[in-house]
Order: structure tokens, then sequence, then C-alpha cells
């Protein structure tokens, strides 16, 4: 059995793992793709790698020891293996393949042996033109032909079910499929004359459901699945921690502490896991380009793999986010910063006035007006975004941190819209 290297088995497993998901060749994911990726790992597996570890793993940070035994297990268990073992025994055993024999007809002379070589060439010619034709053969489906819309359940609230109601019989397959959001895991294969079916979500947001036929998205809309005011949430798979607002607002603060996450079954190392604070809901007529933000929040675990205390602040917009990571003063670099359409890389750009001493409170400002943003920390400018901003309807406002945190309070205004929550008495 032939041997391969550690290195070797790391980029077989980024090239399954690029494969798997469809996003295109890797040297060309963005931060946000690693995010994504980084909740994909966490929905299957009820493990936790950072995006910050899976930019090491793919080069995109200069990193030069290799990742621990935990780490490549779970990038092992993602791929549907038991642990990195059994996933280098069976890469190892695909190794042992046989050269192909490539039998060459006896050489009566040049000019036969040049005739051999010709036919064969156009009968190989020939068929990659026919497997085309027949590949291409049917024309692209029409959406014209095809009806897709959804109902909620429930009005609000999570877990939430959707009811789709679809017309998919002019399909030349027997089978559609329709996805849930952006992330192409979430999908289900249904026959084309079904006339409904129904998805659960786990997570509130603004996503876009999505009927695709063969490869192409003939039908997709928005769809709104609203938080009922504040949702404290321990991330988990394939069911997250659902807790309760009187359990995690009092005496003014929104906070999970660690006894309640161990009180549910959530191991705090070696991997903490990742607790959400979200309300999502129809502030009115408030966009992404003329808005104030403010609010005071703390991450509450440090040291160990705990010690960067990433943590990120969500705007959620239809179809378009708002958001800014924080960590601890030395991991920076680490950072990342999005404003609709705009993008800045902690590797490129210094993000330093995020880097943030979390023993207090950190303050964070927003004010977008006019085309312009700036975002404050602690009452100074930590980054100013002078690109046009694509206006976007603000419809959620969340928290995410590395371990758990608290929330102090929290403003959403402009001139229509006001909304203020200090978690005090009543919620």
């Amino acid at each position: 059995m032939s041997k391969i290297t550690q290195e070797e088995l790391i980029e077989k497993a980024r090239i399954m793992i690029a494969a798997r998901l469809g996003w295109g060749d890797s040297k060309d994911w963005l931060n946000q793709d690693f995010i994504n990726l980084s909740e994909k790992i966490f929905e299957k597996n009820g493990v936790s790698l950072s995006h910050q570890t899976l930019k090491r793993l793919w080069g995109k940070v200069k990193y030069e020891s290799l990742p621990n035994t935990h780490t490549l297990n779970t990038l092992a268990q993602y791929l549907d293996y038991e642990n990195w073992l059994e996933f280098r025994f069976k890469q190892e055993q695909e190794t042992q393949v046989e050269e192909p024999v490539v039998v060459i007809p006896e050489q009566k002379n040049k000019s036969d042996f040049k005739r051999y070589v010709i036919w064969s060439g156009a009968a190989i010619l020939l068929a990659v033109v026919l497997i085309n034709i027949i590949s291409g053969r049917a024309a692209d489906p029409d959406p014209k032909d095809y009806a897709f819309s959804s109902k909620k359940v429930v009005s609000e609230g999570i877990p939430n079910s959707v009811i789709f109601d679809l017309d998919a019989a002019k399909s030349p397959d027997d089978s559609v499929i329709i996805q849930q959001s952006w992330d192409n895991r979430l999908q289900s294969r249904v026959h084309k004359n079904q006339k409904q079916h129904t998805s659960i979500y786990y997570y509130p947001g603004y996503f876009n459901a999505k009927l695709i036929v063969g490869n192409t998205i003939v039908k997709e809309h928005g769809l709104l699945i609203k938080s009922s005011g504040w949702m404290p949430i321990i991330r988990r798979s394939p069911v997250p921690v659902y807790l309760k607002n009187e359990e995690v607002i009092t005496n003014g603060k929104m906070s999970v502490s660690q006894e309640q996450i161990a009180k549910e079954n959530v191991s705090l190392k070696p991997e903490p896991p990742e607790v959400l604070f979200t309300n999502i809901q129809d502030y009115g007529e408030i966009y992404s380009d003329d808005f104030e933000f403010e609010t005071s929040f703390k991450n509450d675990v440090s040291g160990g793999s705990s010690v960067c205390q990433y943590t990120t602040v969500y705007l959620q917009c239809q179809g378009n986010v708002i958001w800014a990571n924080f960590s601890a003063k030395g991991c920076v670099s680490d950072l990342n910063l999005v404003f609709t359409g705009h993008f800045q890389d902690g590797k490129k750009k210094d993000l330093s006035g995020f880097g943030v001493d979390f023993n207090d409170f950190v303050k964070l400002k927003i004010v977008s007006k006019g085309g312009k943003a700036v975002l404050m920390v602690n009452d100074k400018v930590a980054y100013e975004v002078n690109d046009k901003i694509d206006k976007a309807k603000i419809i959620g406002i969340s928290f995410n941190f590395h371990g758990t945190g608290t929330v102090d309070y929290v403003k959403l205004s402009n001139k229509k819209v006001h909304f203020e929550d200090n978690f005090g008495d009543g919620i």
C-alpha cells in the first residue's frame, strides 16, 4: 500500500470538500466562504472549527505547523469518514490501482501503424462530439413553465416549517430540487408532479428559496423567518439549542453563562460553542444607506482555544449583510469587515481598531448617511466606508460569540424608525 504524506492527504481533503460544496476553485474563496464552511461543518458534525482555522488549512493564512488531530478528525467526519485514520487508509487503498496496459497492434509496417493511429483518434473525436450533442440536446428550462411559492406555518418564531407550492410538471427530468437558501446542502429532491413540499428552518433570517430544474434555477423568492423578539441560541447540529428569554435577559443585560451552556450538555472544550443572540423582524423603513446603530457588548470566555475571543456584530439585510468582527488585540490579523458590497480583510487592511479588551464592555456605533459610513469603537473611529453603499432593508440584529457573551443595550434608528432595547424590566 502506497504511503501518502500528511500534506498530500490534507490537499486531497481540501479538494474533496471543495467538490462537495460546488463553490468553484477554493483559490478564489473569500473570507465569507470560510465562515459559511465553518457553519456547514458545525451543522453536520456538531463540532466547531473557526473560519480562521479553515483559512490556515487552505493556505490563506501563513501557518507553519500541521493541524492537530481534532481538526483533522473533524475534516474527515465532514467527508463521512469515522476519523482521519480511516480517511488515510481509504486514500492509500485507492492509490493501489494498476497502471492500464496499452495494447499496440503489431506493426507490419509504418503506414499501417499510422493509419491505426489516425482512425483511433478519429473514433475518439467522434465519440466526444456525439456525447456533447446528446448531453446538450435538451434546451434550458423556461422559467415561465414553472411556478413556485411558499407560506409559513407560523407567522414568527423558530423552528418554523415552510410549505412550498410548486408546479414543475414540464421538467424534462422526473425530479426537481427545492433549496431552502444559498446553502446547497439544504436541498430536497421531489417528483416533478408533486404539488407541495415542506421544510424546517431552524434559524431565523432572510432566505432566497429556489426551485432548480436540472442545473438551472427557474424560480426563487425571498422568505423572511422572524424570530419573535430576541432569540438566544447555542449553535449545534442538527438541531440548535434554544434558550428562553427569561433565562438570559436579567438585570438589564442579555447574557448566556457558561453554567447555562454546561446545563444543556454542550461542552466548552476543546472548542467552545458559538452562542447567537438574534432578533429578526420587520423594523420598518430603515435601510443600509441611512441609519444609526449603537450597542455595547463583551465576550465572556477567554483562555485556551478561546484566547482570541472572536465576536461578530451583524446587521442583517434583505439579500445583504453588514458585519464587524472583533477580537482580542493580538488576533486582529484574522478579522474582516463587510458593509453590504464593501469588504475588507484584516490581512490586507489595518483593522486594529476592532481589537479590544473584553474585560470591559465594548461600545460600537455605526453611522451610515450620504453614501458613506463610519464605524466607531469606544468613541474612536475604527473604520470609514467611502465606497458606494448598496441599499438594502435592515431586517435583523445579531451577535455571535465564540464561547459566549453579554449585550448591554441596542439602538437602531433613522428619521422614521426607532428601535431600542435596554433589557430592563419586561421583555
